[in-house]
């Protein structure tokens, strides 16, 4: 589907290549290649892939994150080098400060570390209501306690957590409150990388739940990112693998698992078929 034609699909990525360019002693790294992936209005892709597939690259991109002026930590920004990837309407080669302020205000992004990155110094409230308070200082301070109340209680977390700091929480905790604040704007579009990674499976099957229950609420279209099959089957409509920076494998997860073609995926279907439900140990070659 060419980019023209995508207007009402919340994403439409076309033949997109990204790299990381050379820095120091670091060589240039592509890290996407000739991506075509279209997610339609209200629909949830999964996506999965080996270590190094460029998931979280494509998440990134897909997000904007990849385009702040400062990245965190001295990070590399990855650069478009071929075709686009269209957000909401608004194509991101080349995009604008402008343009890419107004089209974050609609994206949720839940980055793979969002968990682990909460301000130490800030209260659970203090970090969900922060990007209100980015977009408009001003805003009216009640409306803002309201908002703030309302999406803790969407993800399942109690009102007298309002006040804890993030040491005070357990790691599943920590993730509904990252959530939260991926979708205090009530986001058209949610990225959502590795959200139940490093977190017990009595939580991460709380955390999938409440994904899709959040979804349904919400009407939200979404890509989320997994090494986990069974999260996938249960937040996803469709499946995407991506092996190497190319995209290897879409469509249902019938479709995908049920007659695979490419090596990794082979290795996927038959990690499933043995009873492994994360999928993190299968090298890009199919090999575990």
């Amino acid at each position: 589907m060419s980019l023209d034609a995508a207007h009402g699909y919340p994403v439409v990525v076309s033949d997109l290549s990204v790299e990381y360019p050379a820095r120091g002693p670091s060589a240039a790294h592509v890290a996407l290649r000739g991506v075509n992936l279209r997610v339609a209005p209200g629909e949830v892709v999964g996506l999965i892939g080996s270590a190094g597939s460029g998931a979280s690259t494509l998440a990134r991109v897909l997000s904007g994150a990849a385009f702040e002026p400062v990245l965190a930590g001295g990070e590399v920004r990855p650069v478009i080098t071929g075709g686009d990837a269209m957000v909401l309407g608004t194509p991101l080669r080349g995009v604008s400060r402008r343009r890419l302020n107004a089209l974050r205000f609609h994206v949720g992004y839940l980055a793979q570390d969002a968990a682990m990155r909460l301000p130490a110094d800030r209260t659970v409230a203090e970090i969900i209501g922060e990007p209100i308070l980015e977009r408009d200082h001003r805003y009216n301070r009640a409306a803002l306690a309201t908002r703030v109340a309302t999406m803790l209680d969407s993800v399942r977390l109690p009102l007298g957590m309002l006040e804890k700091f993030p040491f005070e929480l357990s790691g599943g905790q920590r993730q509904r409150v990252a959530l939260a604040r991926a979708l205090v704007l009530g986001p058209k579009l949610l990225i959502a990388d590795q959200p139940t990674a490093g977190i017990d499976v009595t939580v991460r099957d709380a955390v999938a739940g409440l994904l899709t229950e959040l979804r349904a609420g919400q009407a939200f279209s979404a890509v989320v990112i997994s090494h986990d099959v069974p999260v996938l089957r249960r937040v996803a409509d469709r499946l995407a693998v991506l092996d190497r920076g190319e995209i290897v494998a879409d469509g249902t997860m019938e479709e995908v698992l049920d007659d695979p073609l490419h090596p990794y995926v082979k290795a996927l279907a038959g990690a499933i078929d043995d009873g492994h439900a994360a999928t993190d140990d299968i090298a890009p070659d199919g090999h575990r």
